[in-house]
């Protein structure tokens, strides 16, 4: 018969602690650049419409409301840690859609801006893992919501 987890590491409590601060670290990390891109494109709104409409995409000030809703939104409610599961789901999913739609590197001719969509394409792939980590395990026991 196997002994539970608990019984065989007598420093699980401690090791909770630890895997709990660590995950509040890991979510103020995340949501760092989503809080500062967010109140920035709510200062240069214009600026942000219009790099939208450069990709040739439609309603460009809808999609930059869209776009500071869901950074300073939702990365104000992960940081918290309330409603952390979905939060962190929706912004895994807009974190991909963007580098799909702003950093499509495979399309550029130039190789400087190829190489920098490059990297900010796999930067957001690899922030999107971050955020499924935090859908999968919870936000840890220091948030708002635990339980979620």
């Amino acid at each position: 018969m196997a002994t539970p987890y608990a019984q065989r590491n007598p420093d699980l409590p401690e090791a909770s602690r630890s895997r709990d601060v660590v995950a509040l670290i890991a979510r103020v990390l995340l949501v760092a650049l989503f809080l500062l891109s967010g109140f920035g494109k709510i200062g240069g709104f214009a600026g942000t419409a219009s790099y939208i409409a450069s990709k040739g995409l439609p309603l460009p000030q809808l999609g930059a409301v869209i776009a500071i809703v869901v950074e300073l939104g939702g990365g104000l409610l992960l940081l918290s840690g309330w409603k952390a599961r979905p939060v962190a789901l929706i912004l895994a999913i807009f974190t991909v859609i963007v580098a799909v739609l702003f950093h499509a590197y495979w399309s550029d001719t130039d190789p400087a801006a190829r190489m920098n969509d490059f990297i900010n394409f796999w930067k957001n792939v690899s922030i999107a893992g971050g955020f499924l980590m935090v859908f999968a395990f919870g936000p840890g026991r220091y948030s708002v919501g635990r339980t979620t």
